[in-house]
């Protein structure tokens, strides 16, 4: 109580996993003040009215994604001020309500924990993972499958080159210097990450392909994992790394491509299709992201600051403030 004998509110803090598909979005943040493109964060906002919190409920996107990309599992914390001698929503209301309020069939809250009041779910992410999918053997838009269109970038090639591809990916690993690989009008304070993984790996058999296209269309997993990335990072390298799947360049043409620090270059200049791409984990200190098989949190779970709730108590990084991929 306050020096007057009133009760006060509480202002809870909250951390939200949802997932999206991206067609049709203008992208995971909120657009303000238009009407005809509209992001995901619109949507969870609006949702997030019924909630009836003191204050407008403002989410906090951990990692930002352009229009066209999807989520397996993007983060954001979030405020809810309940009025004076009322107690905080436990992390399941909150979740139910989302996900009863929403508007939008494509975006999925997954799971809601309670977290310290000085949380930032971009800030103390220390590791973000993006996989990006490719379809070969497609010889024009019309053979893939309608279930897998703004799925995957579809090439009409029938083969790739792997090894090369997966040769190349070496030298894209650790601390570099990715200014050659990001795109013009990036806010990032500075250009060098460490890319702490890059694989090309055989993608699981689409169920959605008919038994009689099956020997032609296969799929392949490009993934990456760093801390934070640069706008549009992960689609540059796909790109660059198609290219050399497709003979056009050679693992060392990567390296220097590099080196050069030159983001107008021929090949890594034009990114890979949004549709592609897909934003798979948020990471925080020792919690492992959500389980895609079951929808569980996997790993431990610390602090303890409101009993009666879970909560969570995270080992903070330092991380870069840009999230663009």
């Amino acid at each position: 109580m306050g020096p007057s004998g009133a009760v006060r509110s509480v202002r809870a803090r909250y951390l939200v996993y949802f997932q999206y598909l991206g067609t049709g979005f203008n992208g995971v943040a909120a657009v303000r003040g238009s009407q005809r493109a509209i992001g995901v964060q619109n949507y969870l906002e609006e949702a997030a009215e019924r909630l009836n919190s003191v204050e407008p409920v403002r989410f906090t996107i951990s990692s930002r994604t352009d229009a066209g990309v999807h989520a397996l599992s993007n983060t954001a914390h979030l405020d809810v001020q309940r009025r004076p001698g009322q107690p905080p929503f436990s992390p399941e209301v909150v979740a139910q309500a989302l996900n009863t309020h929403l508007r939008h069939p494509a975006i999925r809250v997954l799971q809601v924990f309670r977290v310290p009041s000085d949380f930032h779910a971009r800030h103390a992410a220390t590791s973000r993972t993006y996989l990006y999918r490719l379809a070969t053997g497609c010889p024009g838009p019309d053979q893939l499958p309608v279930f897998e269109r703004n799925l995957c970038w579809a090439l009409r090639t029938d083969r790739l080159d792997v090894p090369a591809m997966q040769e190349a990916a070496m030298h894209l690993l650790g601390t570099h210097d990715f200014s050659a690989f990001q795109s013009a009008g990036s806010p990032a304070a500075s250009p060098v990450r460490t890319l702490r993984r890059a694989s090309v790996s055989p993608g699981p058999t689409s169920p959605f392909v008919l038994p009689q296209e099956n020997r032609k269309l296969h799929f392949w997993t490009l993934e990456f994992e760093s801390q934070s990335f640069l706008y549009r990072q992960v689609r540059r390298m796909t790109a660059v790394l198609v290219a050399v799947g497709l003979g056009v360049l050679t693992p060392t043409q990567v390296r220097v491509i590099l080196e050069s620090q030159d983001p107008l270059g021929k090949y890594q200049a034009h990114p890979a299709p949004a549709h592609g791409l897909f934003l798979k984990s948020v990471l925080y200190g020792g919690l492992r992201d959500l389980d895609p098989a079951s929808c569980t949190l996997q790993g431990p779970q610390y602090g303890n600051d409101d009993p009666g709730h879970r909560t969570l108590g995270l080992a903070v990084e330092p991380g870069h403030l840009d999230q663009y991929t």
